[in-house]
């Protein structure tokens, strides 16, 4: 069996991003935004050359070798961000009772979800931008994992609880990633 003596994952930077690195600080500045991460492990190094960067680790275990891997996927999702940003759209459902949604602050404001009384809110992550239109909910931003969890939120919002499900399909739903 052979020993990997050494991982390599090179990373192409864009032209319109600029990378820097600031002690296990990696910033990822854009025409979208910017983007700030931390990165430490004492046996994975990140290294920033011109328009390319690189994860590497000498005599890596498989731990430290899928770590390898989740910083490089977590690098290109953020030069994707910062290039063409995150957008989840979201539909309206309803059969029963009209719902009226829409942004507030930091929190989107669900009312009337079957014909209940009180609004439920959900939580908007910092730097998301949420807009709705018609039936239609648009969840943008530069960072995937609060642009996923935000929209995760909302559609968790309206869970229905106490009523039968194949009856009651009212909701918020993801229809579109990307």
């Amino acid at each position: 069996m052979a020993v990997l003596v050494e991982y390599k994952d090179d990373i192409p930077v864009p032209k319109d991003a600029k990378v820097t690195k600031q002690g296990d600080t990696l910033v990822i500045k854009g025409p979208k935004g910017e983007i700030k991460r931390t990165f430490t492990h004492n046996r994975v190094q990140l290294k920033v050359e011109g328009n390319k960067m690189q994860v590497h680790c000498r005599l890596p275990s498989i731990k430290q070798k899928a770590l390898c891997g989740t910083w490089s996927a977590h690098i290109r999702n953020m030069l994707k961000g910062v290039t063409s940003g995150f957008e989840y759209e979201l539909k309206i459902v309803y059969a029963h009772f009209p719902i009226k949604a829409g942004a507030k602050g930091d929190e989107f404001i669900i009312e009337n979800f079957l014909g209940e009384r009180y609004p439920r809110t959900s939580r908007i992550m910092p730097g998301v931008k949420v807009a709705t239109k018609g039936d239609q909910v648009l969840v943008t931003g530069v960072d995937r994992e609060t642009v996923g969890q935000t929209a995760a939120n909302i559609e968790l919002a309206t869970r229905i609880r106490g009523f039968d499900p194949r009856v009651f399909q009212d909701g918020i739903y993801i229809v579109r990633k990307g």
